[in-house]
């Protein structure tokens, strides 16, 4: 081998060498997700998750991630357990190259506990539809999202729809409303809110709490049969929901007066009763089954590989779409802070930005293959809730779908917007927290 010969295969191992660094060491977006495919809420947290990390998963393999740069997807077991979800959230924070850019803890508790944490951290939290309600005030809380509606507009539009059952509102006065909840901070949310509404509308609140896990609920259904409420809501999660449901058509209370939040409107939760659930009722903010186009890309790119993170014949549940719809606003959100701060290495402060002017109206939604299947969103400095709209769909045990049987109805924003500036007025005095001014 002659020097010229020699001095070629330096240079071109020269450019090779950098290159094979580059790309050892490229930039990746890593997304933790707080789990649980354990315990008793796992039938209801292993959908999510197959959901939310499927969509992250067609994303890597049908357009390289996001803008091109690839999504390092990581879960963390929790076990809806507080404490196990405060150590994933410290053991994945770090996590190189771009450290933790947000975090969806599906938890209540968890979402509480990490709301100071996070915020300290500049890693934005997405309590998506759940967590603390008065955290839709983004002068307060700059790095929670809570949209698309809360707990506190969710509970504001049931008592809508059964006023509106009802003949009119002023029908409600002199009725009784009973609030089945799970008996933890997620269960004891709507309370307050409800508390209110019963002052304005004269109707009687009956509140009953159900200890964790839920599996024991005899005599909860005996109180309700003795007190006969017009309505009963049901704020409950996993092993809950189903044997709610079961007690309730066992008492044969009547399914159309039986409304669940959004996380008490699964599939889970209503199969092992049977034909008797026919009718039940919950709240929602997208639409169930797998008839978009965003389903037919995770099928192509991700099953028909063998990559999927469930069964092929779940995708399209309810609580799998939950997840795919909070994938969905994430990776808008990470898009948006890339285009705002002319970067594709993001940082967790930067995608709170992208999070804080997300703006997906029902073009793009038709663009990333989700058309009619959720309603546009548009964040901003002072609101982190979005619109607050809530529909109710209801279980056809027969075809064994939910649907939507109502259009989305507005919340009752002058109770619920009371609510959440008094909260978090209260939470900013409590931590001296001086509330940003927003432009």
């Amino acid at each position: 081998m002659n020097v010229k010969t020699i001095s070629k295969l330096m240079a071109a191992a020269a450019i090779i060498a950098p290159l094979a660094a580059a790309t050892a060491e490229a930039y990746e977006l890593v997304i933790p997700a707080t789990v649980y495919r354990t315990g008793p809420y796992a039938p209801n947290g292993i959908p999510f998750a197959n959901g939310y990390g499927d969509y992250y998963r067609m994303l890597n393999a049908r357009d390289g991630g996001i803008e091109g740069v690839k999504i390092k997807y990581i879960e963390c077991e929790t076990a809806y357990n507080t404490k196990q979800g405060v150590e994933c959230y410290e053991n994945t924070k770090g996590t190189a190259p771009s450290g933790a850019l947000v975090y969806q803890p599906l938890s209540t508790g968890i979402t509480y506990q990490l709301i100071p944490k996070a915020t300290e951290d500049k890693i934005p939290v997405f309590s998506m539809g759940y967590g603390r309600t008065s955290a839709a005030n983004g002068k307060v809380f700059p790095y929670v999202f809570n949209f698309p509606a809360t707990y506190w507009s969710q509970v504001s539009v049931f008592v809508k729809y059964a006023g509106e059952k009802m003949g009119g509102m002023a029908k409600l006065k002199g009725k009784k409303i009973a609030l089945v909840y799970h008996n933890s901070a997620y269960g004891k949310e709507p309370i307050r809110t409800l508390e209110e509404l019963a002052k304005k509308h004269g109707f009687t609140l009956q509140l009953l709490a159900v200890d964790h896990p839920g599996q024991e609920q005899k005599a909860t259904w005996l109180q309700v049969r003795k007190e006969r409420p017009d309505w009963v809501f049901l704020w409950g999660w996993g092993v809950m929901n189903q044997v709610a449901v079961k007690e309730a058509t066992s008492i044969r209370f009547p399914m159309n007066r039986f409304i669940g939040v959004w996380w008490s409107g699964s599939e889970n939760d209503v199969l092992p009763a049977g034909a008797a659930a026919n009718g039940y009722l919950s709240g929602a903010f997208h639409a169930a089954g797998a008839n978009f186009r965003a389903h037919d890309d995770i099928k192509k790119y991700v099953y028909d590989k063998g990559q999927g993170g469930g069964d092929r014949d779940r995708i399209g549940e309810v609580l799998y779409n939950r997840g795919l719809v909070a994938a969905m606003w994430t990776a808008e959100a990470i898009r948006n802070a890339m285009r705002i701060h002319k970067t594709t290495e993001i940082k967790g402060e930067h995608v709170r930005d992208g999070f804080e002017s997300l703006n997906v109206d029902a073009k793009r939604l038709a663009v990333v293959g989700l058309e009619g299947f959720t309603y546009p969103i548009k964040i901003t400095c002072e609101n982190h809730e979005g619109p607050g709209k809530v529909a109710l769909q209801r279980w056809d045990a027969k075809a064994k779908k939910w649907s939507f049987v109502t259009d989305f109805y507005e919340p009752d924003r002058d109770v619920v917007g009371a609510l959440i500036a008094e909260d978090s007025a209260k939470f900013a005095k409590e931590n001296k927290i001086t509330p940003k001014t927003c432009k």
